[in-house]
C-alpha cells in the first residue's frame, strides 16, 4: 500500500472512534508515558492539541503540570514549527490547518531543539519509527537537524497512536526524520 492510502485508511478508523474510546486511549498512553525512565527527567515536554481523531494530549498535560514540568505547543513559523509555552491561561488561535495554537510573540519562541521530548501526532507508523503524518513535513523539517548529529541528546521524539496506527513497513523518504518511540495502548515500542 502506497502512503497516500495507508494515510487514507488510518484516517478513517480514527474518524469512526467515538469521544470516549479516544478518552479511554489516551489516558492509558498517558499513564504509560510517565512510567518511562526517560519521561521522568524531562522538564521541557512538547505536547499538541489533538485534530482529527489524534490520540488526545489533554490529559497527559493535566498530569504534566502536577509534576511541575513545562509544556510547549507547536506554533507553525514559516514550514517549521517553533513552540510556545502553554499554561491552563493561554490563549489559543486556530491556525490556518483550524488547530490551536498558543498566541505568543515570536521572541517568546523555543527551538526544537529545547525541548527534552516532543510527543507527535500520526496517521501511521512502524516499529522502525517511520511515521506517516498529515502530510505537510512540519516535524520532518523542525527536527531535521537530529539526523546531522553524532551524539544524541534531546528531544526524544515519541510518538502517539492507537494500535490500529501499526503497519508493517512504511518507505521512508531521505528527509523522514524517524521516531525514538512510539506509544499506543497496547505497547511502547523502542525504536532505538
Amino acid at each position: 500500500m502506497n502512503t497516500s492510502a495507508i494515510r487514507a485508511e488510518k484516517r478513517r478508523r480514527r474518524a469512526n472512534l467515538s469521544d470516549e474510546q479516544i478518552a479511554d486511549v489516551s489516558l492509558e498512553i498517558a499513564a504509560t508515558l510517565w512510567r518511562q525512565p526517560f519521561m521522568m527527567r524531562s522538564k521541557r515536554i512538547a505536547a499538541y492539541c489533538a485534530f482529527d481523531g489524534e490520540v488526545e494530549c489533554r490529559f497527559f498535560i493535566e498530569s504534566a503540570w502536577k509534576r511541575g514540568r513545562h509544556i510547549y505547543l507547536p506554533v507553525i513559523r514559516n514550514r517549521s514549527l517553533a513552540f510556545a509555552h502553554f499554561c491552563a491561561k493561554t490563549a489559543l488561535f486556530p491556525n490556518r490547518y483550524g488547530i490551536p495554537e498558543p498566541v505568543c510573540a515570536a521572541s517568546r519562541l523555543y527551538k526544537p531543539g529545547e525541548m527534552d521530548v516532543v510527543l507527535t501526532p500520526l496517521v501511521a507508523f512502524d516499529t522502525r519509527g517511520n511515521r506517516i503524518g498529515m502530510g505537510a513535513g512540519f516535524y520532518d523539517r523542525s527536527f531535521r537537524f537530529i539526523k546531522n548529529r553524532s551524539n544524541w541528546l534531546h528531544p526524544r521524539l515519541i510518538g502517539l497512536a492507537y494500535e490500529f496506527q501499526k503497519t508493517a513497513q512504511i518507505k521512508a523518504s531521505t528527509w523522514d526524520i524517524p521516531l525514538h518511540d512510539v506509544v499506543t495502548e497496547n505497547c511502547v515500542y523502542a525504536i532505538r
